[in-house]
């Protein structure tokens, strides 16, 4: 399983100065085994909306559900990786792996063994004893990654997670992400701003409007799988990448405007 439906979404945010419509009503279908991406203009309400699929914030029209439940609270099911690892820097890789596993009331052998299993998968059973502070950035993400995998979710929600990352660093974790849904094939919804990015990773990519937020395209991303970055020199890689631009530098633009 691991249908997500966002049906009729809408989000503001009320303060002291007022209030800002974060996001129009979106409807958005994402297929279980299906990688789509978010992509938009800072402030159109990307993050919002992956917050709200994973039960971190709530709509205030319309509603989420996964395989026809309503989201109303984080859950196992749903996996969820952030731009900052946010590991327990006083626990090894592989109880920071295992933590939510015990957590839920599994036993620690059999916690540490899905940890185990999951750090040989991502290249660092040699660091599994290691402590946060040892690991590269990427490295760290790695484990936040695994961390997300371990309790076997049937979708993963990602914030722009290697945005902090080198390029060479980033280029090598998309293709481990790659790899790792291939082999699991987990209903992924992935925010990025990073055009070439989404085009290398997702199945479909979705493009908001500036804020407030909803669904300007739709563009499938007709790439054959599995994909390295050979494929970012081919034409239709090109062509997609010049398109979504388009799409993206508009909305960007219409954003600078409102800002002013």
């Amino acid at each position: 399983m691991g249908r997500l439906e966002i049906a009729g979404v809408s989000r503001i945010f009320r303060g002291r100065d007022g209030t800002v419509e974060a996001l129009r009503p979106v409807d958005l279908t994402v297929g279980e085994g299906e990688f789509v991406a978010l992509l938009g203009p800072s402030g159109c309400g990307k993050s919002t909306l992956l917050r709200m699929a994973a039960g971190l914030d709530h709509p205030d029209g319309g509603a989420i559900l996964l395989d026809g439940q309503p989201v109303e609270k984080p859950g196992p099911e749903r996996g969820m990786v952030f731009q900052q690892p946010a590991l327990y820097p006083w626990l090894t890789v592989r109880d920071n792996v295992a933590f939510g596993l015990i957590e839920q009331g599994i036993s620690r052998n059999d916690a540490r063994r899905r940890a185990d299993e999951l750090l040989a998968q991502i290249g660092l059973e040699n660091f599994a004893g290691h402590y946060p502070k040892a690991l590269s950035g990427g490295m760290q993400q790695r484990v936040a990654l695994a961390r997300a995998l371990a309790p076997d979710p049937s979708v993963m929600l990602l914030d722009e997670p290697f945005g902090a990352l080198d390029t060479q660093t980033r280029s090598l974790m998309q293709e481990l992400l790659l790899a790792v849904w291939e082999r699991n094939r987990k209903t992924v919804l992935f925010v990025t701003h990073d055009i070439e990015e989404a085009i290398f990773l997702a199945g479909r990519v979705v493009v908001l409007t500036a804020r407030p937020g909803t669904i300007k395209a739709e563009i499938p991303i007709d790439l054959p799988r599995p994909r390295d970055y050979h494929i970012r020199t081919t034409p239709e890689f090109s062509a997609l990448k010049a398109q979504l631009t388009d799409l993206v530098r508009d909305e960007s633009l219409r954003a600078a405007e409102l800002a002013v």
